[in-house]
């Protein structure tokens, strides 16, 4: 139990200021490409966060975590909603937060079970803890699955647009973002008419989120002044 507790916290202090260049989720897609007889492909490239679009960040906490700068890394009105819908029969629907995902891509693996969700829960505790916001959403920024064998925002921009993250338009991140449910099955390079619709709706959400993520960094910066 030492020794379990003891590597953990350590790589998460070490994530904490060490790029991820690699997950296991990197690993389980190689595999799955092999099995299927296709040329393996991991297109990734670590960026830090003032390198990349403003506008990225926001795009994200407006698509898939609205909370993401009010919760401690599990949003339970989002938790308790989710569970009702599956116990009225609707169609089941996420509850994971930003913190949550980053969790379970950096160091877990996707298949929901119990016991996942169980290291999911410590790992998240853990981040929020040691790393804060700002370095979750750079983690998860450049860790998140964007398209088949491709990583991170910057590996996107590139494949897709042709251009360095830091150069992408609001336009394009929330198209980028409305991927993110799925990101294998709706693409940022050939979008659909449900693609410009979510990107739409995303783009009417960004305005109030960019005030929520400013008005969250002001406090931060207050804070450290003050130590």
């Amino acid at each position: 139990m030492l020794l379990f507790f003891g590597s953990t916290i350590l790589s998460v202090f070490i994530y904490r200021w060490v790029p991820v260049y690699f997950t296991p989720l990197m690993a389980i897609r190689a595999i799955e490409m092999k099995k299927e007889g296709r040329e393996v492909k991991c297109s990734h490239h670590w960026v830090p966060l003032e390198e990349m679009s403003s506008h990225m960040p926001i795009a994200v906490i407006a698509s898939e975590d609205q909370m993401f700068t009010k919760h401690n890394g599990f949003d339970l009105k989002a938790i308790e909603q989710a569970r009702k819908e599956a116990a009225e029969g609707k169609r089941r629907r996420g509850a994971s937060t930003i913190s949550q995902q980053t969790a379970k891509n950096v160091f877990l693996w996707p298949n929901s079970t119990w016991v996942r969700k169980g290291f999911e829960v410590y790992f998240t505790f853990l981040i929020e803890k040691i790393w804060g916001k700002e370095r979750i959403i750079e983690v998860y920024l450049n860790s998140i699955e964007m398209g088949d064998g491709i990583y991170g925002v910057d590996a996107v921009a590139h494949e897709h647009f042709n251009k360095d993250a830091i150069n992408l338009t609001r336009a394009q991140c929330a198209l980028i973002a409305g991927t993110l449910p799925n990101p294998r099955k709706f693409s940022s390079k050939n979008p659909s008419a449900y693609m410009y619709k979510r990107q739409r709706q995303i783009l009417k959400q960004m305005n109030y989120i960019e005030h929520l993520w400013k008005e969250y960094l002001e406090e931060q910066n207050k804070e450290e002044e003050g130590e």
